[in-house]
């Protein structure tokens, strides 16, 4: 499900129109709402490092950006405090894989997230991520959070 506002997107959505390193890799996200989301990226040349399969850096990133989508798809500016990654198969170039974030627990201003990352092919799973959230304030006109509990003006 999509959280969507009158003007058609919803925050996460928001958030991921102005991320241009997610969309600089060629990330496309699917879907985003309470407190999940999809996000599929291709496997490029670019990011195979030297043992010929995809760098886990690329594959932290993909996963990240799934987490940051459902930790924001309710609204509130949310950042990472923390995140784990287990790379469980390589990706090569070629593959498209997709991350699907599922929330786990929100307490307060924290939440617990998980990812896992899947070849679109086969469903071979690629990684399993576990983000912890924060929760820092609203977002402001200027499209930047504010600290929790002050104006953002």
């Amino acid at each position: 499900m999509t959280q969507l506002t009158e003007a058609g997107q919803g925050p996460a959505q928001r958030m991921f129109a102005a991320d241009r390193a997610s969309r600089g890799l060629g990330m496309e996200l699917l879907r985003a709402g309470d407190g999940s989301a999809a996000v599929r990226m291709p496997v490029t040349a670019r990011m195979v490092n030297g043992h010929g399969v995809a760098h886990g850096g690329f594959l932290f990133t993909l996963a990240d950006t799934a987490f940051a989508c459902a930790c924001n798809s309710r609204g509130p500016v949310t950042v990472a405090a923390g995140a784990d990654v287990v790379f469980t198969a390589p990706a090569h170039e070629g593959d498209v894989l997709l991350a699907v974030a599922e929330e786990r627990a929100r307490f307060g201003r924290s939440g617990v997230y998980d990812v896992t990352v899947r070849r679109e092919a086969d469903g071979l799973v690629i990684a399993e991520f576990r983000g912890r959230s924060r929760t820092v304030g609203e977002r402001g006109a200027d499209g930047r959070g504010a600290p929790a509990g002050r104006d953002a003006s």
